[in-house]
């Protein structure tokens, strides 16, 4: 998992999934459901002190997981 973050006046504006879990169709069914929400929560928490999506543990953990060294990158 891989994410991309775009900060503006520090606020996190934009989030991008630059790679993702993909070595079934069972992956690529949950990150269909889970990648929006979770990039819809990180855009309303700014920051990644956000929930795991049910279902998708391995995918939340990992995206929290880039999002944070994102974060850190960022300074923020």
């Amino acid at each position: 998992m891989q994410v991309q973050i775009i900060v503006t006046a520090g606020k996190i504006t934009e989030v991008t999934v630059l790679q993702q879990p993909s070595g079934n169709p069972k992956d690529a069914e949950i990150n269909d459901y889970a990648l929006p929400v979770l990039v819809q929560d990180t855009l309303t928490a700014q920051s990644a002190d956000i929930d795991m999506v049910s279902g998708a543990t391995v995918t939340s953990t990992g995206y929290v997981q880039s999002l944070q060294a994102a974060l850190d990158e960022a300074g923020l």
